[in-house]
């Protein structure tokens, strides 16, 4: 990759030769480029051997392969999601065009909206506020879209008291930020930046650890769902609907189909389908006490878990990150020795064996006690010796 003007944006891949996901990756990369120079966009994509460019790596600050980020007027942002062609290009348009875009008409609002599941828009004039909504935006444009109109712009049936104002839209409706009751702009940002309720993945998941908010889940089977499963899905889906104002400030509502996740974060198998209620700034979770099957018996669930009658589980201190890693370990070992047992054994062997090589040798460059107890002795004895030697010397001088 060349680097050129400050004015270019890049779109940059770093690998590395011995990487399989980085090769998994190339088939898509191409198609990234192909689509972006069909669409005339002014984003340039290219990629780095940060085996070779160690330099440019290391300014960069690569950690894991393959490292994707974008470089826009001596800005780098770096790309978290998922690593499939419609994720990335979603993230090139967003971070690769205006930092808030302009929405000048009704029908340009609803062409984004039809677009985009959540965004927001600010509506007046200069003002402090857009000044920090503008802020916002170049911290978080990684994640959601930012847009600026005018009163004209918005539907009728959008109505505001006063301005300037932030929206967010979103679930079929809106809310308008209020500094007295949401606080900050930019974490009332980052915290409603998700749909309330949504098809939560591990990335989604991973992401709202973020916003220091709890996430209630139904579990779900990945294929040919139960009926019970449907149920429980339909469950969390009215509750973030109906009761949004008691519990949209502490909880983001949701349903996985994947519990692998899951089951890493309690190190065991859930059951499915089920509730759970997951803090992922802490790593701790909850599980219901008595099983659910009402909305008023999920609303207690809830209303447990926010004043601590519900046994919080798991975390991230000493004990629990050791047992976290030996089940990680495990059950990154455990297909290994089912289809590959002597590889697996190799591989959990050779480690061993090393360890107690060290410690021999170690113990063998030690002295023994028994010599130090011998070389003690001999010292003691020697010592009355030497007394008497010299008591007879001084005798024969006198």
């Amino acid at each position: 990759m060349d680097r050129k003007g400050d004015d270019d944006i890049w779109l940059i891949k770093f690998y590395a030769p011995w990487c399989s996901l980085c090769k998994q990756l190339d088939p898509v990369w191409h198609q990234i480029g192909s689509e972006l120079r069909s669409l005339g966009s002014p984003v340039q994509v290219g990629k780095s051997d940060a085996t070779v460019c160690t330099g440019l790596a290391k300014e960069f600050r690569v950690r894991s392969y393959p490292a994707i980020l974008m470089l826009k007027k001596n800005v780098k942002y770096n790309y978290s999601g998922p690593r499939t062609k419609e994720g990335i290009l979603d993230f090139a348009n967003r971070v690769g065009g205006p930092l808030v875009r302009s929405l000048s008409s009704l029908q340009l609002f609803h062409h984004a909206m039809g677009r985009h599941d959540v965004m927001f828009v600010y509506v007046g004039a200069t003002s402090q506020l857009k000044e920090n909504f503008t802020s916002a935006a170049e911290e978080l444009i990684v994640h959601t879209f930012f847009f600026s109109a005018s009163r004209d712009a918005l539907p009728k049936a959008v109505s505001l008291s006063s301005f300037p104002a932030v929206l967010v839209f979103k679930d079929g409706t809106y809310f308008t930020y209020n500094e007295g009751h949401d606080g900050d702009l930019r974490t009332w940002i980052s915290r409603e930046r998700f749909p309330n309720f949504f098809h939560i993945d591990s990335y989604s998941l991973y992401m709202m650890g973020e916003t220091d908010k709890l996430v209630l889940l139904a579990l779900m089977e990945e294929k040919l769902q139960s009926e019970a499963s449907v149920r429980f899905k339909s469950l969390v889906e009215t509750v973030a609907r109906d009761h949004r104002e008691a519990y949209g400030r502490s909880f983001y509502f949701g349903f996985m189909e994947d519990s692998a996740y899951i089951n890493g974060l309690v190190m065991g198998e859930v059951s499915v389908p089920s509730f759970i209620v997951v803090n992922l700034s802490t790593d701790s979770y909850f599980l219901p006490p008595v099983a659910v099957e009402t909305e008023q018996q999920l609303l207690d669930f809830l209303d447990g878990v926010l004043d601590g009658s519900v046994e919080s589980r798991g975390g991230n201190d000493v004990l629990q990150r050791i047992r976290r890693f030996v089940y990680d370990a495990k059950t990154a070992l455990m297909p290994v020795f089912i289809h590959a047992p002597v590889f697996g054994c190799f591989l959990v062997g050779f480690p061993v064996v090393l360890v107690s090589v060290f410690f021999v040798l170690c113990c063998k460059t030690r002295p023994s006690s028994a010599e130090d107890d011998f070389a003690t002795a001999t010292v003691a004895l020697s010592t009355p010796s030497l007394q008497r030697r010299k008591k007879l010397t001084e005798k024969k001088s006198n």
